[in-house]
């Protein structure tokens, strides 16, 4: 019995001594050194980790138990166990942190600069008046707009670019400006307008919005304070005497305004001209004050504080007029000088383009930049200059290779082209694309509020394919609002500027825009049948086609930001390829801007599988199908994406140097699934 109560002695710290527990296990024994003698137990019972340890003392091996104090971890812990393992482990460890770190600065060395959102998304252009009505006056506004953005986020576009909405007389539509720093009361308030931001960006869209620095309207404070002589204000505009002889104006130069007749306007209450590049109502500013420069860079700075996320600077090449005040050179030198009155008989020498104007708009850019440095913040700016006539001229807007400018100027040459055919089209590309500075980005628009929409300016049978030109492309596509569904001008007299229409968003009464009486502009008479809502349910519509052409760009790389190859071109159609170094998978462009065509783009490009499948087509019921690339035929104003499989790039081969471009040079690592720069 003795013996029993021996064994079963307990944890508990004994009052006469033996050997200390400090936690409390229940049924764990623990054998007693000499239990059967009154002697003391020794302060410490050997608490081996080995039994062979145990020396002079009559007692078991104690063992791990919970809640041991840490006398007894320390002796546990004290015996190395996978001694050898642990060390292979600690090495490799050790040697492969440096592999580890030189690998991934390598791959970071090696990549490729990510695209920017500007670059990443189509540019998605809304004229506010004619977006979306929400409270009944005809008029579009800001919350229409904040109403109807799931419609962009539909097209899978990110980025929205809003035209003027300050607050204005509405001469000129908005551009000549009464206040800089508010909204016009027709679109809403200022709390709209930051809804508006907030709504666009917990959607994970940019916005970029209109900047008018030329110029203001006549009702500005600005300019009434200036025909006063008030101050600083004086010399905020460009003043200069001039005759003014029984109601009779005899101005300083020739100068004609971009709208007609002499741009010196007479101000009663100065009793001095100024000049206007535009309208009358729209006097232009003096940029050679340093005043008026910083004021538009606080006002660039109002609307970053605001979160807009970027600009499109208008009238840029205004922005400065030669000091001498000499008359500019005649187009015809034998007419009479007292006849001229429009703007296209002079050579526009001393009124555009000066020397300094390239400096105001990098300071711009600077300004932008101090908003830039958050992560994912970068502000965009790009400039509207429209030098149709001189495309060396707009190149200049990029910048150079060390001064950064505009991060594009606005390409409007596809909405300019006056002739369409394979050639033309192929012709107006390639001006852009060989002139384009190295490293710099395209974009291209079909579409603006000043100008006839695609379907009434080329046609009904070319709108899909001229979408698809636009989204398969490389660069930034800008679309006008409604072209997307190939809205028209609407065929009304009296009507300005028909290509403003409002949108059609379904059947209903003012096609969806209002529930108002009235809308600003008539709708089309075609609502009911080209509208949002009904061409989501067709499989053909040019709604569902621009939405599909979107995907495949978002979704492969050849197309997103591949190698551009002309390979042929003729008064029917016009062929281009996307390819992707290290990608296998390569994209071929038919596009018809003529007659029926059939074409044999096997005899072009030797290399060519015998076969290509149509990934997309402007006719759904086509898409899918394997087609021969000895033969592809393609229908008046029909479009057709090939895909084939192939590790030959054409713009290595020698037939094609000259013909191929890219902007953000990648190559594909299909064995890492990254994209690296060095090919």
């Amino acid at each position: 019995m003795a013996e029993e109560e021996s064994k079963s002695f307990s944890v508990e710290l004994s009052e006469k001594g033996g050997i200390e527990n400090k936690g409390f296990v229940q049924n764990e024994t623990l054998n007693e050194c000499n239990a059967n003698s009154q002697e003391e137990i020794p302060e410490t019972c050997a608490v081996g980790i080995n039994s062979a340890t145990v020396q002079n003392q009559d007692c078991e091996v104690l063992k791990p138990f919970a809640g041991m104090p840490k006398e007894v971890l320390l002796k546990f812990s004290s015996q190395a166990r996978y001694k050898v393992t642990r060390e292979i482990l600690f090495w490799l460890i050790i040697a492969s942190t440096p592999v580890l770190v030189g690998a991934t600065i390598a791959i970071v060395a090696v990549s490729p600069k990510c695209l920017g959102w500007w670059q990443a998304s189509p540019i998605y252009q809304i004229y506010p008046r004619s977006f979306k009505d929400t409270n009944k006056d005809g008029n579009g506004d800001l919350k229409g707009i904040q109403e109807k953005l799931d419609h962009i986020m539909y097209l899978n576009i990110k980025t929205i670019w809003i035209t003027s909405v300050y607050k204005s007389p509405l001469k000129d539509f908005g551009y000549g400006v009464e206040d800089f720093r508010d909204v016009d009361p027709m679109f809403g308030t200022m709390r709209d307008f930051e809804n508006l931001i907030a709504a666009i960006h917990d959607k994970g869209l940019k916005v970029i919005m209109d900047l008018i620095p030329n110029h203001t309207s006549d009702k500005h404070s600005w300019f009434q304070l200036s025909r006063n002589r008030t101050g600083k204000y004086a010399d905020y505009y460009i003043w200069h005497d001039c005759a003014h002889t029984d109601g009779t104006i005899t101005p300083p130069n020739n100068w004609v305004s971009v709208y007609g007749n002499s741009s010196w306007q007479y101000d009663e209450v100065r009793k001095q001209c100024y000049f206007h590049q535009f309208g009358k109502e729209q006097p232009d500013l003096n940029f050679r004050n340093s005043a008026v420069l910083e004021e538009i860079h606080d006002i660039i700075k109002f609307w970053l504080g605001k979160g807009i996320d970027g600009f499109s600077i208008n009238t840029v090449k205004f922005l400065l007029e030669a000091t001498h005040l000499r008359n500019e050179p005649q187009v015809n030198k034998s007419q009479n000088p007292e006849s001229i009155s429009a703007y296209s008989e002079l050579y526009h020498d001393y009124t555009t383009t000066q020397v300094g104007m390239h400096d105001i708009v990098r300071s711009f850019r600077r300004t932008l930049d101090k908003f830039s440095n958050e992560p994912g913040r970068y502000r965009f700016m790009g400039t509207e200059a429209n030098n149709q006539e001189n495309i060396e001229a707009t190149m200049m807007y990029y910048g150079t290779s060390f001064i950064q400018e505009s991060d594009f100027p606005f390409n409007f040459y596809l909405i300019n082209m006056e002739n369409l055919s394979g050639n033309s089209i192929f012709e107006t590309v390639s001006l852009w694309m060989k002139n384009m500075p190295k490293g710099k980005w395209p974009n291209w628009a079909v579409g603006d509020p000043s100008t006839a929409r695609i379907t009434s300016r080329i046609g009904k049978e070319y709108t899909n394919v001229i979408n698809m030109l636009l989204l398969t492309l490389p660069g930034t596509p800008t679309t006008y609002y409604g072209e997307e569904i190939g809205m028209e001008n609407i065929a009304t007299e009296n009507v300005t500027f028909p290509e403003k229409s409002p949108m059609q968003w379904n059947g209903n009464l003012h096609a969806g825009f209002s529930e108002g009486n009235l809308s600003w502009l008539p709708v089309n008479l075609d609502y009911q049948n080209v509208n949002v809502e009904v061409q989501k349910t067709q499989p053909n519509s040019t709604l569902n086609l621009y939405r599909e052409l979107n995907l495949l760009r978002n979704n492969e790389l050849p197309i997103h930001r591949g190698w551009m190859c002309y390979i042929w071109n003729d008064s029917n159609v016009f062929v281009y390829l996307r390819e992707l170094d290290g990608l296998d998978k390569v994209f071929i462009m038919v596009l018809n801007f003529g007659q029926e065509s059939i074409i044999d783009l096997k005899a072009v490009v030797s290399e060519l599988p015998s076969e290509a499948t149509i990934r997309l087509s402007t006719n759904f019921s086509n898409t899918g199908k394997v087609v021969n690339t000895k033969t592809i035929k393609t229908e008046k104003g029909e479009g057709i994406v090939l895909e084939y499989k192939t590790r030959k790039t054409v713009h290595t081969m020698e037939t094609f140097q000259g013909k191929c471009f890219v902007a953000e040079k990648a190559c594909y690592s299909s064995a890492l699934n990254i994209l690296y720069m060095h090919c």
